[in-house]
């Protein structure tokens, strides 16, 4: 299945000429070309509507809060750094959790994953709401002993006015499923901000020319086969080693959730936005380089040797999707 919707993106790709004509592209060609393709990314996530102003406050102080950890010293914050490095993520290959256990997966940035159709690298969890429970009580991450467990330590530490106001139509506001809501409604505010979006608004500075003749061989390449639309990826699962097989044979993928051998090294594709600053790559963090990636990327997923003009173009273009965005954090100080 993957296989075939990687040759029907293609194909359409080659019904509109494009891949014949970038080398002469004018620059608003080019334009269109970067809008067609990816496109802009949306202002506000699916179901922000429905957030207020108090849930997502809720949900950010939840957010760095460290008593909905086993013992004390990890908050969601710890694996998807916001206010450190900004990335919403942790530059380990695997994350360490709070009773120092080590997963077996790289962390996934919380930047824009909202906007993508399933969360984890496996897709088990499909909303932001569903994927907010599993961290907190898995015992290799945050590992609380339960919801109840959750629910004693937030009003010890006198959360429940905080509740009070987030959800005032509940009888009982300070319930397990509406931490994982608030933290939900926070996440929801996680959208990049980047050069790549100036520039297709129409701003001819906001990219240098080798940036521009990134996008068009990012494009070439064939990358946009899987890593399109305005996250540049987070919208459908793809065998990874699709062409020449990736070295790690032991991570399953999403076999393990649906216990189908079809499914067997089976990951969502990661989104492109803001990749620059979420080193290491692939679901294992086996690569630190973004040039390294994009070389194995190219190899693993469409058999093609990038010269080092191409790795270096390629990854410039890349880099002018990092955020710009910043997060405020007096609420949590």
């Amino acid at each position: 299945m993957q296989i075939n919707s990687l040759a029907r993106l293609s194909k359409a790709a080659l019904a509109v000429g494009w891949l014949f004509s970038l080398d002469v592209m004018a620059s608003e060609d080019l334009r269109q070309l970067g809008l067609s393709v990816f496109g802009i990314m949306p202002y506000a996530m699916p179901g922000s509507e429905k957030d207020t102003p108090e849930q997502v406050a809720l949900g950010k102080a939840l957010y760095f809060e460290t008593a909905l950890s086993g013992n004390g010293s990890q908050s969601c914050n710890s694996c998807h750094d916001l206010d450190k490095s900004g990335s919403g993520t942790e530059p380990l290959s695997v994350s360490v959790g709070a009773l120092g256990k080590q997963g077996s997966r790289n962390s996934l940035t919380t930047w824009n994953a909202g906007f993508q159709f399933v969360q984890f690298w496996d897709g088990r969890a499909k909303t932001l709401h569903e994927q907010a429970r599993s961290p907190i009580l898995n015992p290799i991450e945050m590992a609380l002993s339960s919801e109840e467990e959750a629910v004693r330590r937030l009003k010890e530490k006198g959360y429940q006015p905080k509740f009070d106001l987030a959800f005032p139509r509940d009888e009982n506001p300070l319930v397990f499923n509406n931490i994982t809501q608030a933290l939900a409604a926070f996440q929801r505010t996680l959208v990049t901000q980047d050069r790549f979006d100036e520039w297709l608004m129409g701003d001819d500075t906001a990219l240098s020319a080798q940036e521009k003749r990134g996008m068009k061989r990012f494009i070439t390449v064939g990358c946009h086969a899987c890593h399109n639309g305005p996250l540049m990826g987070g919208q459908l699962f793809m065998k990874m080693g699709l062409v020449n097989p990736y070295p790690n044979e032991i991570d399953k993928g999403r076999a393990s959730v649906t216990g189908n051998s079809a499914d067997n090294f089976i990951f969502k594709v990661p989104t492109m936005r803001n990749v620059g600053q979420t080193s290491p790559y692939f679901h294992d963090g086996a690569v630190f380089s973004l040039e390294q990636a994009v070389r194995d990327t190219a190899w693993h997923q469409l058999g093609v040797k990038l010269n080092e003009q191409d790795v270096d173009d390629m990854t410039a273009f890349l880099q002018s999707l990092d955020n710009k965005k910043k997060i405020e954090f007096s609420n949590h100080e």
